[in-house]
């Protein structure tokens, strides 16, 4: 794309913000016909039992009740496929749309009530009477671990991978090393909490033998796959119609049973059907994340050269394993090193089902569980070692010459795990992050009570993977008015994706940006789309819009010609307008000929974005309250499109990892009841949280995998957060000898951790 660079890399304002600011966004809560229908979801109240029986006659009979639908009204309940790390391990365990014998979650669907309105849906729901016999809960790793209770009793064990990701000989490393260090951590319950809850508007229309369904995200291609599959319909009767939507970070978007049930219901009453996800059935129904405990060793030399990782992720994935369930178990052994030079890594992350919400991605899947877990054993052995956290990293970071650096292989996922790092200056970036942050000057500071307050100083580093594969696809055509629609198979999430995809166009096609139109997502658009997840849309569907661009011109081009008198090569095209000599036909009259081009992008080289964060924080022992006087973030992305979007993208990023370490927990009791169900129980960051966050963003080291040179960009600001804060909270407390290794890091957690070391510190906190 060797063009005049006009608007990429101009903080543009986002476009798509002025139809939200002004109340013109259209999302799935806008949209109803006269006829809708208004579905329900009857859920399971018990995490593990037998059904017995579901009566919906009572339900049946109230006004206004169209149908109550179960299992029995499917002539074979469709099992939800598999979309990432399609292994065989996988079957057994997968989630049917419906329960039909036996529930292993509170939540599971097992009945739809359809009525004229949700008000009387919910009143007829409340009257099904599900019977349903208790079998013994599994609500922990430790209680799956046993197999005493088996969630699939085919399958033999509640064990559905063990994955292992290895690099080198790594006993070996072990025995040779002069320092050992052994420790256990882990992250805790949570979930992706999206402003819009999901929602779905399903029309069938019965003359054409078409379905309609509104509510797609991130990856309605696939979804729509799936659905013609389950429904016995090819892929052309059915499209996925994608609308404004509140929020992804990696859990909306993922095939869940209601996509199924919904369009199941209209197709069967011959009515559209809509449902809206209350926030309770948000936190029963919509994805888990990062429930991990690892035991993990660091091996190195005096000088603190890191030679050897090894350990074990106990991973608790919930009771099924959905579309994208093995992402994050592949993560966090595949990227425990990070952006860290390590020969020899063996590390395993063993997964089990629970009878909880199954799990999935979120935002940094596995990375961030990752990055917490080795920051944290790296920063004991800097200490044990007589080593600077800073020093301790610069001699540890993945260094230049090594490019592209290969990182572990996984045994038992496709070939597509096997990848390596492009490009980066890593210790360039490291050390302009103690530059910004003052690191040198204000880390004297640590462990030092001032005014009451212990202050503390951390440090940790990332990388981030982006530009998943195998394709991207976009699609130019020439409007009446000399502008130019852009249809892109990327999925809009929130984060830009129709001004940074805009500003590409316009200069790959040499147009203002006001003339370019970005459409998304629905699979009408293009003929194949692969959406928007592991920090792909700009990488994929950006070097797709550029490559749409030449095919656009060349079609241009042809078609002029034609009527210009010369040859394609002949024509000039410039100021939307084909020109040749003093012949010229401008876009809009080209339009009348429907000119347009569809072309995608190609990769299987990921990207990987690097940088490092510096946080300062100070610890009250009296309550174990934490501060954030200062949060820094600094990063090299490759190629910037849009700096006002990036930055948005790393702030919030940052905010939302803040979060997932001080605030955001998900509980269930030994029955595996659910204890977290609403955001009076639910605590999510704020503004007013987390006021002091930093980020300095950097086009050091383009990627060589794409044109473009872009790198994924939207999770890097919550990889590290925990890494970091844990590092800060064990300087500030370093007079208590203690180590914060297990997140979240709640003001009670704290205070047991300074209050259970010698009676000295208890004497100095009182």
């Amino acid at each position: 794309m060797s063009r005049a660079n006009t608007m990429v890399g101009r903080a543009v304002e986002r476009l798509e913000d002025a139809r939200f600011l002004t109340g013109r966004g259209q999302y799935v809560g806008d949209l109803a016909t006269p006829d809708t229908l208004h579905a329900v979801i009857v859920r399971s109240n018990v995490a593990h039992g037998r059904i017995v029986r579901i009566d919906g006659d009572a339900a049946a009979a109230q006004p206004g009740v169209a149908a109550i639908l179960t299992a029995r009204d499917i002539a074979t309940v469709p099992m939800i496929p598999l979309r990432q790390q399609v292994l065989p391990e996988g079957e057994p365990y997968l989630q049917p749309v419906i329960a039909h014998d036996v529930v292993r979650y509170v939540g599971e669907p097992v009945a739809v009530v359809v009525a004229t309105s949700a008000a009387l849906a919910e009143d007829a729901a409340a009257l099904v009477e599900v019977e349903i016999e208790p079998l013994p809960a599994v609500a922990s790793v430790e209680a799956a671990r046993t197999d005493k209770t088996l969630l699939f009793t085919a399958s033999g064990s509640n064990r559905a991978i063990l994955m292992r990701a290895e690099k080198g000989d790594v006993d070996a490393a072990f025995a040779g090393a002069d320092y050992v260090r052994k420790a256990s951590f882990s992250t805790q319950r949570h979930t992706a909490m999206t402003m819009e809850t999901r929602g779905l508007f399903a029309q069938w229309d019965a003359a054409a033998e078409h379905l309609t369904l509104s509510g797609a995200a991130k990856v309605p291609f696939f979804n729509r796959r799936t659905l013609a599959g389950m429904l016995g319909l090819t892929e052309a009767q059915v499209d996925l119609i994608e609308v404004d939507v509140g929020g992804g970070f990696g859990a909306r978007g993922e095939f869940y049973p209601e996509d199924f049930l919904i369009p199941f219901a209209a197709k069967r009453l011959n009515r559209p059907v809509k449902w809206t996800e209350d926030r309770r059935e948000h936190f029963m129904a919509m994805n888990h994340a990062r429930e991990m405990a690892a035991t993990l060793e660091i091996a190195c030399r005096r000088d603190g050269k890191v030679i050897g990782l090894r350990g074990t992720v106990d991973v608790d994935i919930g009771a099924y394993v959905r579309t994208n369930g093995f992402t994050a178990p592949r993560n966090v052994a595949q990227f425990l090193s990070g952006p860290y030079s390590i020969a020899n890594v063996g590390v395993d992350a063993d997964v089990f089902v629970t009878n909880k919400t199954p799990a999935g991605t979120y935002r940094g899947p596995g990375r961030f569980e990752a990055a917490f877990f080795f920051e944290r054993l790296l920063e004991m052995a800097a200490t044990d070692l007589g080593i600077a956290p800073d020093e301790i990293r610069r001699r540890n970071l993945i260094a230049e010459h090594e490019m592209p650096y290969k990182m572990p292989r996984t045994r038992h996922v496709d070939p597509s795990s096997e990848t390596a790092c492009d490009s980066g200056a890593y210790a360039v970036v490291f050390d302009r992050c103690l530059r910004e942050f003052g690191w040198h000057r204000r880390v004297v500071d640590q462990g030092r009570l001032i005014d009451g307050k212990y202050h503390g100083f951390g440090l940790g580093c990332f990388i981030e993977g982006g530009a998943a594969g195998p394709r991207e696809s976009a699609r130019m055509t020439l409007r009446p008015d000399g502008g130019v629609d852009l249809d892109v198979g990327s999925s809009a999430i929130g984060q830009g994706l129709e001004t940074v995809m805009a500003q590409i166009a316009s200069d790959a096609i040499e147009l203002p940006i006001d003339k370019i139109r970005v459409r998304h997502g629905s699979t009408t658009l293009v003929k194949e789309g692969f959406g928007s997840f592991h920090s792909r849309s700009t990488v994929m569907g950006g070097n797709a819009v550029g490559l749409t661009a030449d095919a656009l011109k060349r079609e241009v081009a042809r078609v002029a010609a034609a009527t210009l008198g010369c040859t394609p090569e002949q024509v000039v095209i410039a100021d939307g307008a084909a020109t040749f000599g003093d012949r010229r036909l401008s876009f809009a009259e080209l339009a009348q000929q429907g000119v347009s081009a569809e072309a995608s992008f190609s990769n299987t080289k990921h990207t990987y974005s690097y940088g490092a964060h510096a946080v300062h924080l100070t610890v009250d022992p009296r309550t174990g309250r934490v501060d954030i006087l200062d949060y820094l973030t600094v990063e090299d992305v490759g190629k910037i499109i849009n700096p006002a979007t990036l930055h948005g993208q790393v702030i919030g990023s940052v905010v939302q990892g803040l979060g997932s370490v001080f605030l955001e927990q998900i509980h269930y009791d030994e029955d595996g009841q659910l204890l977290t169900g609403s955001l009076a129980d639910y605590l999510l960051p704020s503004v007013a949280n987390f006021p002091n966050i930093r980020s300095v963003s950097l086009e050091l080291r383009p990627s060589p995998n794409n044109p473009l040179g872009a790198k994924g960009a939207g999770e890097g600001g919550l990889i590290a957060v925990g890494g970091a804060v844990g590092n800060a909270i064990a300087g500030a407390l370093r007079s208590f000898g203690v180590e914060p290794c297990h997140l979240p890091f709640t003001p009670p957690r704290l205070w047991h951790l300074m209050h259970s070391s010698s009676e000295a510190h208890r004497e100095e906190v009182r």
